[in-house]
C-alpha cells in the first residue's frame, strides 16, 4: 500500500514542483472528489497559486486490484520550475490510524525509477505514467492517502488527498 501512494504521489511531484506564491493570493483550486468510482477517487487539496496544477489522474485498471500491475497516470501543468531538493510527504491512514508516513525527494527518486522526466523541469505541460505490481496481500479496507509537496524553498508546492477502497473483491466466475 506503502508502494501504492508513493505511485501517485510520484507522478503528481514529477509534473511539478516549484516556489509557492503567498498566502493572501490563494483561493481553492477544486473542491470535492474529481475521480469516483467503487475503488477510488482523489480531490485536489491546494490552491490556485500552487506551482502544480492537476489536470487529471488516471489509474488502470479502473478500480485497482490487490496482486496486480497498476498504472498511475498523471496530467499536470508546471507554472514554475522543478529545482531539486522539492520534497513530498505522504502520510497512509486506514482509519484514523496512521500506517505509514514517510517524506520521498522527489526527483531523487524520479532518478531512481528511470522516470521519463527528470530535475530540473521547465515550465509547461507533463504526461507522467509508472506502472508497479500491488501486493496481493494487501488486507481488505479503505485507506486514506495523504499527499503533501513542498518546494525547495519549503513552500506549499501540491496537496491531493486519495481514497483507495479494497473491500470490494471483484472475481468471475466460471460456469
Amino acid at each position: 500500500m506503502a508502494r501504492l501512494s508513493f505511485l501517485a504521489l510520484f507522478a503528481v511531484a514529477l509534473a511539478g514542483i516549484a516556489q509557492g506564491n503567498p498566502v493572501e493570493q490563494r483561493s481553492l483550486q477544486q473542491q470535492g472528489p474529481v475521480h469516483t468510482t467503487g475503488g477510488w477517487d482523489y480531490a485536489v487539496c491546494g490552491v490556485a497559486s500552487d506551482p502544480i496544477e492537476i489536470k487529471s489522474i488516471e489509474i488502470t485498471p479502473d478500480p485497482p486490484k490487490a496482486g496486480e500491475d497498476i498504472t498511475v497516470k498523471v496530467n499536470a501543468y508546471v507554472h514554475r520550475r522543478i529545482e531539486e531538493g522539492a520534497i513530498a510527504d505522504v502520510t497512509v491512514k486506514l482509519g484514523l490510524i496512521k500506517l505509514l508516513h514517510k517524506q520521498f525527494d522527489v526527483c531523487e527518486e524520479a532518478r531512481n525509477a528511470d522516470a521519463d522526466i527528470s530535475c530540473p523541469v521547465e515550465v509547461g505541460e507533463y504526461s507522467v505514467s509508472h506502472t508497479v505490481a500491488l501486493p496481493k496481500e494487501i488486507p481488505p479496507a479503505k485507506f486514506k492517502v495523504e499527499v503533501r509537496g513542498y518546494t525547495v524553498d519549503d513552500d506549499d508546492m501540491v496537496c491531493l488527498n486519495l481514497q483507495v477502497d479494497f473491500t470490494k473483491r471483484f472475481f468471475s466466475a466460471a460456469w
